[in-house]
Parts: structure tokens; sequence; C-alpha cells
């Protein structure tokens, strides 16, 4: 395992490595939803580690990366992958994303296809929201910061049920959540406000898993389903959940991600 900082010409970037560190062993790539930070992948590092060198790091604004002053663009954040890949010397990796994180990869396919071998994007859509929709949410962060928004982030983040019988799991995504930048989280919902791929992602070659949360009301199934629609090596799969499908499901999801990427 190494813990380290990514030192960019605007930016720096905190990441880790886990996992089989064999020069042949392939890199995974993880990449995390808005508001959160890598902590919402320990359980696919932990499960995914022994097959993969497995690449976690904190988005700008996000964890321990610190906040350049917003506004972001959707090739701002794509571009600090890349740039994490070109220091570490990674030719190729695989990726799994959520939410905004998927809206990475599939820039990344589109843009920078040929570095990625097969690309998991979860709980996204091509256009994620609408710009006013998203106005109105950095007009409230802006205003009151992120604390007020936590109770209602976690009845769309997990269903009542888990919400009941994981509060210590759900307790330590929303802390993720209120100590996030202000200027990172507003910086990204403005990434997210101006960002639509639906035009674009017919150009994505790479074999794309799109897996749902079949009770996500903010990604729901038919957007990840319009995306194994378009892109032509793709397929979807659901499973049960809201938006942090990969928590809330967390063994399913691993199969599934483990069977595609070794597929």
């Amino acid at each position: 395992m190494s813990l380290r900082y990514l030192d960019l010409s605007t930016n720096r970037l905190f990441y880790r490595i886990d996992g089989n560190q064999g020069a042949g062993a392939p890199w995974l790539l993880f990449c995390n939803s808005l508001g959160t930070n890598m902590s919402m992948w320990d359980a696919q590092a932990t499960a995914l580690s022994q097959h993969f060198r497995v690449l976690r790091y904190d988005r700008r604004g996000h964890g321990r990366s610190p906040a350049p002053l917003p506004p972001y663009t959707l090739s701002d954040l794509g571009s600090d992958v890349l740039a994490l890949l070109d220091a570490l010397k990674i030719d190729q990796a695989h990726f799994c994303g959520l939410s905004i994180g998927g809206l990475t990869g599939l820039w990344l396919g589109i843009h920078a296809g040929e570095r990625f071998g097969k690309m998991a994007v979860c709980a996204t859509a091509a256009r994620i929201g609408t710009t006013e929709s998203w106005a109105a949410r950095i007009e409230t962060v802006r205003m009151n910061g992120l604390s007020p928004l936590s109770a209602a982030t976690a009845e769309r983040w997990f269903s009542p049920q888990f919400n009941k019988s994981q509060p210590d799991t759900v307790g330590k995504v929303l802390g993720s959540f209120v100590a996030t930048s202000t200027d990172g989280y507003i910086g990204c919902c403005a990434a997210l406000a101006e960002a639509d791929l639906r035009a674009d992602i017919a150009r994505i070659d790479n074999p794309v898993l799109a897996i749902s949360g079949d009770d996500d009301p903010v990604c729901p199934p038919r957007d990840l389903e319009a995306i194994a629609a378009h892109v032509r090596h793709s397929r979807h799969v659901s499973l049960p959940g809201r938006h942090i499908v990969n928590i809330e499901s967390a063994p399913a999801f691993n199969t599934a991600l483990l069977d595609f990427l070794q597929s």
C-alpha cells in the first residue's frame, strides 16, 4: 500500500495504491462520486486487490486533495486522471467510476479510450440533472454549506432499509460528505451543469459495464440502459439499492465487477 500526493500544475491529488504489486498484475482505477472520498471504494479494494493493482484517488476538492478555485469542467476532471496515470507511468488501466466518477469515465472513453481497458460506469448518466438544478444546488451550498443537505443526501444515496440497518456505514459516508470542501463541491457541480455526453458516447469503443441501483432516484436504471444502448460494446446490470450501490450491494457489486473484468 502507498499513500501519496501527486503534484499537478494547478492541483494536488491524493492517491492510494493497494493490492497485487506484481509487474504483470493489471491496474484498476476507481473514481469516486460527488461529495465522497476514496474510502467509498473500501469494499471493492479489499475484494479485488488480490487480482489487481488497485489505484484510488481523491478528486480535486474532495477528501485530502485540495480544492482549486471553482468552476471546474469535466475536461479538468478527466485530465486529472490522465495526469495521474502519466505520473505513475501507467500505460493502461481498467476503470470503475460512480456518479460524477462514471461520467468522468465516459469522458475518458470518448477522449482517451486507448489508455483504458474495460470500463465500469455506475449510477451515472451521459447527462446528470440540468443546468438549472445544478445552479440551484450551487447557490444553496454557497449560502448554507453542505451540512443542511445531509439528511436529503442520505435518502437519495441509500434505501430506507439500509439507512436503518447500517447507521455506522451511512454515518461514515455522510461524514465525508459534510467534510467536502465547499469550493470542491461547487466546482464539480459546475462541471456537471455543463457536461452533456449524450451525442458522444457512441464513439466509445471500450467494453463498458453500466451498473445501476434499482431504486436510484438520482440516476435511475433507464439512464444506465441508455448508456448500454448507445455504447457498442456495452451491457447493463441493475443491483438492489439506491445511488451509492457499490456500498449498499457491495458483495453483488464486487461479483459483477470482477466477472466483467475477467471475462
